[in-house]
């Protein structure tokens, strides 16, 4: 305030002469020097402001103290959260007085988003094309999609955009549709066109799940697969190529792919740790050691944001706390059957490192998952009402003071362990817990009324807006929030990020057996290679891949008969996590849509090198006999990369990011908190960290 005031009267002092003042008033000498101090200090201080890019469509700029703003509301004057020179907390503070409580609870929810032609979580919707436009149809469902039995309440799952903006206040969106770059961003600046009609004019902030891994669940929700992002292995794949720096590399080339289409939130990384081999969410993980996912996190969270949030920061949501790994058989906390959390190895803190590594790398947000803990110290709740892990755990001893933003549904869908008590109950008990941002429904209906009601103070609903207006302000979404087209579809999937992908693809594999000496293979081999996955979309799970242009001088072939050697890359799947059942979950070959006669009867014939997709940590004894003599382990990548492995053209690099059971049985016995590589003596095939070279 000081420097403020200084500045307001130093424009007078500029019009005088000193030597006038100096007659005038017989200024003695000392107090000249003191003048002429506060004189430059007035300069410094009109200095230390540059004037900052403004975004805008149908707003009016203003003109003040030589700078320009956006008079967001319309009223013809600056306000204290137009104005960009001001420290962040004035301008939040000033901004949430202006909020009415509807415009409050509107801004506390985030919901799914969907373009013109986009349906998705729509039942038997018609095949559209997606385009720059809105959909304007509210999707209202009365079931529950995880339990298949009617919900409490309807749900809006997702709102007419126009009517979303405007009408219920939400400006924080989840995208899930999977486009191209030009219309990704011509939508976006549609989206924030809208929201600055608004009376206070404030930004939408969107969402995504990670669009740059080859993943094989490419489910909503969980990853939205390959996409015009560029194409790097999947997180398993990342962690198996033990190189951080290029782990970074890779948040900072996403970081400008999201942020060039609009995208400044991601619903990501999972900090959960893959010590249950039967957890269907293992795919999306660092793998099983803390100490290594907290390694990565911390690198894919200042890749993404920076040191510190910023104009060209991805803000990342680091889920699911305290760590969704240790689910009771495998079973995952979206089903009623799965909602159990346990910790028969006493690991809990384990689990713990990778978001503490999140929170210290200063992660914006963070995500409790729906389970509740057995057998411990907390309360069994679901995680996002369960006070004790959220506010006593989270922000009291690890230090979290962002955005706590619940997953899809909990109020609704997942109330796990408080069944009994009403919406509003739940909201109540939820906003006591720490929860700011709801995510799932776009209707503020049951959350205006829980604070109407009296249950939960107009008080604690600004704590929750100050931290998501921090984040928006930080990101310069105020001042800026539209994006160039023609600059994004230079940068999305550009040739150089590319490179980067796939020079990642090629250090994420892992060789795990080469008893003969087989790789690299000699020139002028013959090779049959058949990639095997039953996606369910077709008929016949046998691809043969025969590269048109031949960067390895080996002779690919169309028939085993034909081959010297034989490579044969498995994809095996669980079914989707979504279409999930109460039956117990195997990881065997033959229960995973493996066909392994046909594996066995190519690799008792010929020559034969395995390849495995780990999404899981697949048990493989019904295939691994005297007959395999070399293994390789793919996390998401390119036949290309495994031909330049396979030839030498590439050695190998990849360590095991996660531990394979030797058998059904040894996994029956694990202890779900427990890591791979800490089981007992017996439990493993392939160890956590192994892996070969040629060298």
């Amino acid at each position: 305030m000081f420097l403020k005031s200084i500045k307001k009267n130093l424009i007078s002092f500029r019009k005088l002469h000193i030597n006038a003042i100096m007659d005038k008033l017989k200024i003695k000498k000392t107090l000249i020097v003191t003048l002429l101090f506060i004189f430059s200090l007035g300069n410094a201080i009109a200095q230390q402001f540059a004037q900052i890019k403004l975004g805008y469509r149908n707003v009016e700029l203003m003109e003040k103290e030589g700078f320009l703003f956006k008079d967001l509301n319309k009223n013809g004057k600056i306000d204290g959260y137009e104005d960009w020179r001001l420290p962040v907390e004035d301008r939040i503070s000033d901004l949430i007085q202006r909020m009415t409580l509807e415009e409050k609870i509107g801004f506390m929810l985030i919901s799914t988003t969907r373009l013109a032609g986009d349906f998705s979580f729509e039942q038997g919707a018609p095949k559209a094309e997606i385009s720059k436009g809105f959909n304007e149809k509210d999707l209202v469902q009365e079931m529950n999609m995880f339990t298949r039995k009617p919900l409490p309440y309807p749900m809006m799952m997702a709102a007419g955009t126009t009517k979303g903006i405007t009408e219920l206040h939400l400006r924080h969106l989840i995208l899930r549709a999977n486009t191209s770059t030009k219309i990704m961003a011509e939508w976006s600046n549609n989206l924030q066109e809208l929201c600055e009609n608004s009376r206070l004019g404030i930004p939408a902030i969107v969402a995504s799940n990670p669009r740059n891994h080859i993943t094989v669940d490419a489910s909503i929700g969980l990853s939205q697969g390959t996409t015009v992002f560029s194409k790097w292995p999947g997180e398993l794949g990342l962690a198996a190529m033990r190189d951080l720096p290029l782990t970074r590399e890779f948040a900072e080339i996403a970081r400008q792919e999201w942020a060039a289409v609009g995208l400044r939130k991601g619903y990501q990384y999972m900090a959960d740790l893959a010590t249950e081999p039967r957890w269907q969410r293992n795919e999306g993980t660092f793998g099983e050691d803390a100490d290594l996912a907290a390694d990565m996190i911390r690198e894919v969270v200042l890749g993404f944001q920076g040191e510190k949030l910023g104009l060209g920061s991805v803000a990342l949501t680091t889920k699911h706390f305290p760590g969704g790994g240790p689910q009771v058989a495998g079973h995952d906390p979206h089903f009623v059957w799965g909602q159990d959390q346990h910790y028969p190895g006493n690991m809990f803190e384990y689990h713990l490192k990778p978001f503490q590594a999140a929170i210290d790398a200063g992660t914006s947000s963070i995500m409790p998952y729906y389970a509740k803990p057995i057998g411990t110290e907390y309360e069994e709740v679901a995680f996002a009402y369960n006070k004790a892990i959220i506010k006593d755990l989270l922000r009291d001893k690890m230090g979290f003071q962002g955005i706590v933003n619940s997953d899809t549904g909990p109020i609704e869908m997942m109330p796990w362990g408080v069944e009994e008590l009403s919406i509003h109950q739940r909201y109540q008990r939820a906003l006591e817990s720490g929860v700011d941002l709801f995510s799932g429904t776009a209707d503020p209906t049951l959350l205006l009324e829980t604070v109407k009601n009296g249950l939960v103070s107009e008080a604690r609903i600004d704590e929750s807006i100050a931290r998501l207006l921090k984040e928006k302000f930080l990101l310069g979404l105020f001042e800026d929030p539209f994006v160039d087209v023609a600059a994004a579809e230079r940068i999305v999937g550009n040739a150089d990020f590319q490179a980067k992908g796939d020079l990642a693809m090629r250090k994420s594999i892992v060789l795990l057996r080469n008893d003969n000496q087989t790789l690299p293979m000699a020139p002028k081999t013959k090779v049959y290679f058949e990639s095997y996955y039953d996606n369910g979309r077709t008929d016949n799970p046998i691809t043969v891949i025969q590269p048109t242009a031949n960067h390895w001088a080996l002779d690919f072939v169309g028939s085993k008969e034909e081959a010297d050697l034989v490579i044969l890359w498995l994809t095996p799947t669980f079914t989707s996590l979504f279409n999930s059942t109460d039956q117990p979950l195997s990881l065997k070959l033959s229960d995973c849509k493996i066909d392994v006669n046909h594996v066995n009867s190519i690799t008792s014939t010929k020559p034969t090198v395995v390849l495995i997709n780990y999404t899981s940590p697949w048990i493989i004894e019904e295939i691994y006999n005297e007959n395999v003599k070399t293994v390789l382990a793919t996390f998401g990548t390119s036949s290309d990369a495994i031909l330049d492995i396979m030839t030498g053209k590439f050695s190998p690099t990849g360590k095991m990011p996660l531990t394979t059971p030797l058998s059904t049985q040894a996994v029956l016995e694990n202890q779900s908190d427990v890591p791979g590589y800490l089981k007992p003596s017996g439990y493993a095939l392939f160890k956590f960290g192994e892996g070969l070279s040629f060298d």
